[in-house]
């Protein structure tokens, strides 16, 4: 039975609440933050190390992650050239929408789309990426909720300059 892979998970706590952590084959996959799951469990492999390098982060004692990431096999090669270029984006900086769209020869909105679809947010640092004339979307939402408050927190937390709250 190789075709089965071994799939971790883990919910960790965080100052923006608790955040739910997936791995397959050793490698970090999915991170969702805010989740309604309490955390059972100490995360033990990659996952507690994923907790511990975000730990790190929250405390801004750690600007570069170095734990292994994979890309779900669904993704399409346009969306990894996207989730590239904005791990390329220095810890504390941004770019515009249109600014990754112009270096990617595609539009803003195409950019976007491949932003909503990030599945490892904060390690693919989506919230690095914003609007011309504000912050944009975070997690598929935009402008408005839960979700823009956690980007514009992730961002004072990087104290990255050049975005409008």
């Amino acid at each position: 039975m190789g075709f089965l892979k071994k799939i971790e998970t883990a919910v960790i706590p965080s100052p923006l609440g608790n955040i739910f952590i997936e791995a397959r084959e050793g490698k970090l996959s999915r991170l969702r933050i805010d989740v309604e799951m309490e955390p059972i469990a100490p995360p033990k492999g990659v996952l507690e190390k994923a907790a511990g390098e975000l730990n790190l982060y929250f405390a801004r004692r750690l600007s570069r992650f170095s734990v292994p990431t994979t890309i779900p096999e669904a993704a399409s090669e346009f969306q990894i050239k996207v989730w590239e270029a904005m791990r390329a984006i220095p810890y504390g900086e941004t770019r515009t929408y249109g600014e990754l769209a112009k270096m990617l020869e595609t539009s803003p909105r195409a950019v976007g789309g491949a932003c909503r679809r990030n599945p490892i947010p904060i390690l693919t640092p989506c919230h690095r990426v914003v609007g011309k004339n504000g912050l944009g979307g975070f997690s598929g939402q935009w402008e408005t909720g839960v979700a823009l408050y956690q980007k514009e927190e992730l961002l004072k937390l990087e104290a990255a300059t050049g975005f409008v709250a």
